[in-house]
């Protein structure tokens, strides 16, 4: 017989697995119901990976599970790149053996679960690239064997969790671009493990913790594109592991210690671009033989660059945008060491001072160079014949230089090259007939030499070419049929100020895609050609200056995009003709000094006599009253009772359809009042929005074409489009993100949301957003603005050429007129209202961030706006005086170099003392003509301080010298007058300048002072 204890152990083993497969079944179907929740909450699964997800397969079998062999439960659950969207279900939290999730590239949206946080065995949590929303839950710092921790790509707010920070297993932290603020935790310095830790692309504040030197194993640090500020810690120089660091576009200043490279035996790659940082460069950085990439650009560095001959390893180098060098012959030196960094791709050393003479050693860069610019320096001597070695080159910029000797016809051995600036140099000699070998060439310019002869015809040859910069040469001879064969040009052909003769040729018209053709101030003659009507989307045309002869032909009525049109200075006769009214767009009108006879137009362009000139056409008549133009001879006017009877039939008619009008209008505010605001579009507080589609905005601008391209900043480009409302075209400027951008959608929501309840005289007007897919199906985001068909301030003040490379033609708004006094006075007026009603009037009050000249935009009377607000903070109480020191509490600002007011530098926070700082400086840069960033000012010396310090000893030396032109010594009064209104407008930049915020002006007396001082000039 069996003893009794025998039993009684079976029957406890009996109850123990039975026990244990009850809870492994109960568990399995705890997985299974927590994965249908799952599934549940999907709402698209366009590639259908959760088919297999039922009953009928179990559910370790489903596409992107992974069970554990042990215990048959959800180990792995790997759902990336699926395009999955919806949100993500709580239940997930009762996976208890879970270790891995791995949501990447979807298209979730919703919260994180807190009930994440219950999965103790997680150690890898991937959600990078989706829409989730709120913020990082506390509860995931229950997790502590999280390794791998990722949620970047998302649009998650708050601040970063201190919790976290107890994750001390944490090898790589991630949570780039989104938009989290407050402070880095100074607990960050715990994680002792950590390899990787990405923070870019948020809103976080203050200055990075000096614990972050305890991170022993760091490999990589990412800061870039935040409002952190203050000086680096010392600390991370410690770090001897770190392979990548990254600090780029921030608020960061200081001088970066001698010894850097030296400390950092392992960088690759660094990056500290767009912040503020001075001193010299590192003289270690000779030492960095690790280096990969050394990105400074858009500093305030000076002093000589280093030799780099043992960065043997250097791929990219931009310094662009600093004060380096001084001008000197030793300045370039540095050039030849890298002849030793054999896989070269980018050398970017733009807007220094760097002097000396072009070094031959160049020409020995590595053949996999692709852009070298060294483009706005004071570099000298003659292009070395051996740059045709440099096979590699797609960008070769060396404009704004004092480069002489004649252009090397080894320059045709480029045969990569899609972009040659080289105006605004002392070249001589030809145009070598080898530059037809660049058949990639897409932008050529070299206006501003002194280059002789012919246009080779061989230009002929350079089919992909947009964009021909020739002005301001001594060219001679005709324009060369050739010419008319760059069927695909077209942002800009531009032959003035040479020595051209004979014809225009007539197969121009094979121009279809030209946007702005200059041929001004040349001695060309014959007749215009009617063969221009073809050049259908020409916006621009400038031929003064010629010996034209004939009228102006009838085909240029075709010409529906016309914007400005200056015939100027030739010898053409005959009617005004009266198509030029009906062309809609056409802004400005220069006809002066010709023998035009006849009666002037009244309609279309000709309403506004202030951008009609007709000056030196003695035979004119009739026209506006505002045109001073003697009446016409009686017989050309019509009998003055028919001419009543017209009058009464127009009163009537008029009245009749103003009536129909109003009914109109009526029936349809009632229609929109019962059906509600469209969800299609956003709406604006006076009304909904113009309703614009991607599809809408790629016909309105012809599929984005460059010929319509009026400028890039730095989220994206903006665009000329045509879009009909109401049966009538209506001119619009589309500024559409470049969502690759860091920031671009960022700015996007925070233009949105600045625009969305403000309408004012002086604000540029936005006329709607548009959120959708593009035909590739990518994200599009587009603004759709008001056109502005006088520019910007900038333009008018400076009247500088940048060319394609950064987004404006030379003259692209026709030849500029001097602002007067009065003129500068009403755009600072009108500037100032529009401050007023940000700070004062709006329903939430608006910081803008970033005044500046080119963000002041002239509309067809030259009234002022003021646009760009992507970095618009709103604020949540009304503002006070400057001296308040009211701040915008949840983010530092960035601007623009010059204009960023001198407390950010230190720390400080958005205010609206801060934009009455950059409104000072832009009133002291109208009237001085001088930009704060003018290579005159240092450390020791701004703009602020230059004009408080003529203020007390005269300030005739620093107007701008257009502004006193044509004042005569017999006018001296006259002079005396307009000396003490400039006195006056100083003292009130000066003011507002103040390096002290609670010492600035408040707007609303800026705006009286101004006021007092025009009424005392008028």
């Amino acid at each position: 017989m069996s003893s009794p204890s025998f039993h009684a152990i079976s029957l406890l083993l009996f109850i123990f697995f039975g026990m244990a497969e009850y809870c492994w079944m109960s568990g399995n179907k705890t997985d299974m119901l927590s994965l249908l929740e799952f599934k549940s909450l999907i709402r698209d699964d366009p590639f259908g990976v959760l088919t297999s997800w039922n009953e009928s397969v179990h559910f370790c079998r489903w596409h992107g599970i992974t069970c554990s062999r042990r215990h048959q439960r959800v180990a792995i659950l790997d759902l990336h790149s699926y395009k999955l969207s919806g949100s993500i279900s709580p239940h997930l939290g009762n996976l208890s053996f879970l270790r891995e999730i791995n949501f990447l590239e979807n298209e979730l949206n919703g919260e994180i679960p807190p009930q994440i946080g219950y999965l103790k065995r997680l150690e890898t949590l991937q959600m990078s690239n989706n829409s989730l929303t709120g913020s990082i839950p506390v509860s995931l710092s229950n997790c502590s064997y999280l390794t791998n921790f990722s949620l970047s790509y998302n649009q998650l707010s708050g601040e970063i969790p201190v919790e976290l920070t107890s994750l001390t297993k944490l090898r790589n932290l991630h949570v780039k671009n989104n938009y989290l603020t407050g402070l880095i935790p100074a607990s960050v310095g715990n994680l002792s493990y950590l390899e990787s830790l990405s923070l870019t692309e948020n809103a976080l504040l203050g200055s990075l913790p000096r614990t972050l030197g305890w991170l022993k194993n760091i490999r990589r640090l990412e800061f870039s594109v935040n409002y952190l500020s203050g000086s680096l810690p010392p600390s991370i120089f410690n770090l001897s592991t770190l392979t990548f660091l990254f600090f780029m576009e921030n608020n960061f200043q200081g001088s970066l210690p001698p010894h850097l490279f030296n400390a950092l035996p392992n960088i690759q790659h660094i990056s500290f671009g767009y912040n503020f940082f001075w001193g010299s460069i590192p003289i270690s950085i000779s030492n960095a033989s690790t280096l990969l990439s050394f990105q400074a650009q858009h500093n305030l560095l000076s002093g000589r660059v280093p030799s780099m001959g043992n960065l043997n390893r250097l791929w990219r180098l931009y310094i662009w945008g600093n004060n380096l060098g001084r001008g000197k012959a030793s300045d370039v030196s540095f050039l030849s060491s890298l002849v030793n960094a054999t896989r070269l791709e980018v050398v970017d050393i733009a807007e220094n001072y760097i002097g000396g003479r072009l070094p031959q050693m160049i020409c020995n860069f590595s053949t996999s160079l692709s852009d070298f610019s060294l483009g706005h320096n004071q570099i000298s001597g003659s292009i070395p014949p051996g740059l045709g070695h440099l096979v590699g080159l797609r960008l070769l910029d060396m404009q704004d230089n004092q480069i002489s000797g004649a252009i090397p016809p080894s320059i045709g051995k480029l045969q990569k090259l899609v972009q040659l600036y080289l105006d605004r140099n002392r070249l001589t000699g030809s145009i070598p007939l080898s530059i037809g070998n660049l058949t990639q060439l897409s932008v050529f310019s070299l206006g501003g030499n002194f280059l002789q002869e012919r246009i080779p015809p061989s230009l002929g040859r350079l089919q992909a070419l947009i964009y021909l910069d020739l002005k301001r040469n001594n060219l001679a001879g005709s324009i060369p049929e050739e010419v008319s064969s760059l069927t695909v040009i077209s942002t800009n052909l531009d032959l003035s100020h040479n020595k051209l003769v004979g014809p225009l040729p007539t197969g121009i018209g094979n121009l279809k895609n030209l946007g702005r053709l200059d041929v001004s101030d040349n001695m060309l003659s014959g007749e215009i050609p009617s063969s221009l009507g073809s050049c259908v989307r020409l916006e621009a045309l400038y031929m003064a200056g010629n010996k034209f002869h004939g009228g102006i032909p009838s085909t240029l009525s075709s010409l529906k995009g016309l914007q400005e049109l200056n015939l100027s200075r030739n010898l053409l006769s005959g009617q005004i003709p009266t198509f030029l009214e009906s062309l809609k767009v056409l802004q400005i009108l220069d006809l002066s000094y010709n023998n035009f006879n006849g009666v002037v137009p009244v309609n279309g362009v000709f309403k506004n006599s202030s951008h009609v000139f007709l000056l030196g056409n003695d035979n004119l008549c009739g026209g506006r009253i505002e045109l001073r133009l003697p009446d016409c001879p009686l017989h050309s006017k019509r009998p003055k009772t028919k001419s009543r009877v017209k009058i009464v039939i127009l009163i009537v008619s008029s009245v009749v359809g103003a009536s129909l009008l109003a009914l109109l209008v009526f029936l349809t505010l009632l229609k929109r009042k019962r059906r509600g605001p469209s969800s299609t579009g956003l709406v604006h507080e006076h009304g909904p929005f113009l309703s614009v589609s991607y599809h809408s905005l790629l016909k309105a601008t012809d599929g984005f074409s460059e010929a319509n391209l009026i400028g890039i900043g730095a989220f994206g480009r903006v665009y000329r489009g045509i879009i009909s409302e109401d049966e009538e075209e209506k001119i619009i400027a589309v500024k559409v993100l470049n969502l690759l951008v860091p920031g671009a959608e960022k700015s996007f929501l925070a233009e949105c949301e600045a625009l969305r309840n403000i309408r004012h005289r002086n604000l540029v007007k936005v006329l709607t957003a548009c959120s959708g897919i593009d035909s590739n199906r990518n994200d599009f985001k587009a603004l759709v603005y008001e056109f502005m068909p006088n520019g910007s301030l900038e333009d008018w003040l400076h009247q500088t050429c940048h060319g394609v490379r950064e987004g404006e033609d030379d003259g692209a708004r026709g030849i500029r007129k001097s602002l007067s006094l009065l003129e500068r006075l009403n755009i600072a007026i009108d500037t100032a209202w529009a401050v007023e009603y940000l700070h004062h009037n709006c329903e939430t009050p608006i910081i803008h961030r970033d005044l500046k000249p080119s963000n002041i935009l002239l509309d067809a009377e030259m009234v002022a706006h003021v646009g760009d607000f992507g970095l618009a903070r709103l604020i949540p109480e009304p503002v006070g005086q400057p001296s308040a020191n009211h701040t915008c509490t949840t983010t530092e600002v960035k601007g623009s170099a010059g204009y960023v007011a001198p407390e950010y530098g230190m720390g400080g926070k958005a205010s609206a003392a801060g934009d009455i700082y950059s409104y000072g400086i832009v009133l002291l840069e109208m009237f001085t003509g001088k930009r704060p960033t003018d290579q005159m000012f240092d450390e020791e010396l701004n703009l602020h301080k230059f004009v408080k310090k003529s203020l007390s000893c005269g300030v005739e030396e620093i107007i701008d010298p257009v502004l006193l032109q044509g004042n005569k010594a017999s006018a001296r009064s006259g002079r005396d007058k307009v000396i003490n209104c400039l006195v006056s407008v100083f003292q009130v930049g000066v003011a507002c300048s103040s390096g002290q915020p609670k010492e600035r002006l408040c707007v609303r007396e800026v705006v009286n002072e101004l006021n007092s001082i025009r009424k005392r000039l008028v």
